[in-house]
């Protein structure tokens, strides 16, 4: 297989690189490395079989051989980030996608779209099915990035219906691990910061709006079952073990044995007041389940953040003898 990924430099595309690269595939992994990081897929770097390619996907995209999968995961994916790059983020998931989707039909290629849970927006329905329309602000602090990825799907769908091209769409929720950024303002990161500095933990809000998390191993060996298969979605893949931020925050603080205390700040506008996913079809159309425990992740996670601060380097996540 030769394999083209967008975004493979960033936290969740750096496991999908090495998980293709560890089944015998060749891998030419695309970033604008606006958020990614080369130090993500450094360890990769040294294989014959794979590539890492600074590229803008809003520009022109060209790809010389054949090619058996393009996988879009090219979007900036926290708060902090999107809106901090709004219009890059509308870009990539309009723009970005219709290259990206032009290279899959260019190549006769299956094309798989990272969409994510945001697209249900502040959800009135609970738990989350794929059938669900979502209650989405398209002028909010969110937008850029809800309304990107909404239009990716609705444009993945049109290449399907109108050129016949193979695509599946993953509807990813709250994945963390290793390699998450310690300052890309999500809340593992920051939880995990705060409680290894003994420095207050700041919750939004009353802390009771709840999240699903998953690991990042769980979350790409649920995308690769669905590149694997005809499945065209959308599916969810997360876990559907849902936690209020307070309980997660008191959760990373005990695992950490920190002595920080909690702290209450202003919740953002248009903070989903709860998100879990239905992961029936994934179950069933896929075989897919979870099998990391959010303790075991968690406890991992803070491990990996405590050797980066130490300037520790950390043992490798990823092995040639290990599958995800």
């Amino acid at each position: 297989m030769r394999a083209v990924v967008t975004g493979g430099a960033g936290f969740l595309g750096s496991y999908l690189c090495e998980s293709l690269v560890e089944r015998g595939a060749e891998v030419i992994c695309m970033d604008s490395l606006l958020t990614g990081s080369p130090h993500n897929v450094e360890h990769l770097l040294r294989l014959p079989s794979f590539q890492l390619l600074e590229c803008d996907l809003t520009g022109f995209v060209h790809v010389p051989g054949d090619v058996d999968l393009v996988m879009h995961f090219a979007s900036a994916a926290s708060p902090l980030d999107y809106q901090r790059y709004p219009i890059e983020t509308l870009k990539v998931g309009s723009i970005g996608t219709l290259h990206a989707l032009g290279l899959a039909r260019e190549k006769g290629a299956r094309f798989v779209l990272a969409s994510t849970s945001e697209v249900y927006g502040d959800p009135l329905e609970h738990p989350q099915r794929e059938t669900y329309w979502g209650n989405v602000n398209p002028i909010g602090p969110r937008s850029m990035y809800d309304e990107a990825k909404r239009f990716a799907e609705s444009l993945t769908t049109a290449y399907r219906n109108s050129h016949g091209v193979d695509t599946g769409i993953v509807r990813i929720f709250n994945t963390y691990g290793p390699r998450m950024r310690p300052h890309d303002g999500r809340a593992i990161p920051t939880f995990i910061n705060q409680a290894l500095a003994n420095e207050p933990i700041t919750v939004a809000g009353d802390g009771r709006q709840t999240r699903s998390i998953c690991h990042v191993d769980d979350t790409a060996a649920g995308i690769l079952a669905l590149v694997d298969s005809d499945v065209s979605g959308p599916v969810n893949i997360g876990n559907p073990t849902e936690v209020s931020m307070i309980e997660l925050a008191t959760i990373i603080r005990e695992l950490a044995e920190s002595s920080s205390p909690i702290r209450f700040v202003e919740r953002p506008v248009d903070d989903p007041a709860v998100r879990r996913p239905d992961t029936t079809l994934a179950e069933t159309l896929l075989g897919w389940r979870p099998k990391v425990d959010p303790i075991t992740g968690l406890r991992r996670t803070i491990r990996w953040f405590a050797e980066e601060a130490a300037g520790v380097e950390a043992k490798p996540t990823w092995s040639t003898s290990t599958a995800f």
